[in-house]
């Protein structure tokens, strides 16, 4: 009869609500969400920034003029005559020395005296969806301008989608990581508990009770301790991000560590997949347990 009522109450009322288990098990499962809520916006973070220089640096050139201030003039008119003939290009400007100066605020800050350094002239190129001859244009301003460089930005567009597919799979395997740490605490927190309630398993297997029946309680808890524990730290891993300064705040040295838009969606997901580890760890365990539990 007391199993009856127990059985219609639900089978989790034989585990107890309070407990170091129940503590270990919300606050292992907050930590390790709170961690992963982390790991994945900078995984998200990294891509959007490489992504942006990538596209940034997919259509755009760069000629760099190095020459002494009294032939500086001349090369630059070379160079923007040679530019004139040159087929496949949509467009082509020389910075001045705002634009010079906005691009080495993020190192030098704001007051670095740009008119009394000798900078290089840069002469930014966009091309056009045919593209244009690079070679042939490095050969042509190597006879006509010999101070001038042609940088394509060839050489920075790889690395950067490389690191951000290794940082994306590094992000994948931190993910990996605190799911297996998450599982392996929980696994010790319902051992624990078994092991803490065997007089009351071996009285429950008197009285008719089966293992899934049993097991079914612990299965329970647990799943929503590892919920309830993982839906605190999404929360407080999610403000935490919110709560930081932006890019421009921060002078330029943050990459936008952080989620946008619909991003923000992504870790709602953490709270069920935690408690889909806690429900498969727990179940293996409760079910080992009870097969040594005589």
């Amino acid at each position: 009869m007391a199993l009856l009522q127990s059985e219609s109450r639900g089978p989790d009322r034989v585990v107890p609500p309070t407990g170091f288990t129940a503590r270990l098990t919300v606050l292992t499962a907050a930590a390790m969400a709170f961690l992963a809520v982390f790991a994945l916006a900078l995984s998200m973070a990294t891509g959007r920034l490489a992504h942006r220089w990538s596209d940034a640096l997919a259509r755009t050139a760069t000629i760099r003029i190095s020459a002494p201030p009294e032939q500086m003039l001349a090369q630059t008119q070379a160079v923007l005559e040679a530019l004139k003939t040159t087929p496949g290009l949509d467009s082509y400007r020389p910075l001045d020395d705002a634009e010079m100066k906005k691009l080495l605020d993020p190192w030098f800050g704001p007051d670095l005296p740009v008119e009394s350094l000798p900078l290089p002239q840069l002469i930014e190129l966009v091309e056009s969806s045919s593209g244009f001859d690079a070679e042939g244009l490095r050969l042509r301003l190597a006879a006509e301008a010999p101070g001038a460089v042609l940088d394509d930005h060839s050489r920075w567009r790889q690395p950067l989608v490389t690191a951000a597919g290794r940082i994306r799979f590094l992000g994948l395997v931190s993910l990996l990581l605190i799911g297996g740490a998450t599982a392996g605490m929980i696994t010790l927190a319902a051992q624990a508990a078994l092991a803490a309630n065997g007089q009351v398993i071996r009285v429950l297997r008197l009285v008719g009770a089966r293992d899934v029946f049993i097991a079914q309680a612990f299965v329970r808890r647990f799943t929503l301790r590892g919920l309830s524990g993982a839906g605190l730290g999404t929360v407080l891993g999610m403000l935490a991000l919110a709560l930081l300064p932006d890019a421009d705040a921060a002078g330029g040295f943050l990459t936008g560590l952080g989620f946008q838009g619909l991003q923000w969606v992504w870790p709602l997901l953490i709270p069920p997949l935690a408690a889909l580890v806690a429900y498969l760890a727990t179940r293996a365990a409760a079910l080992r347990m009870l097969r040594g539990i005589r």
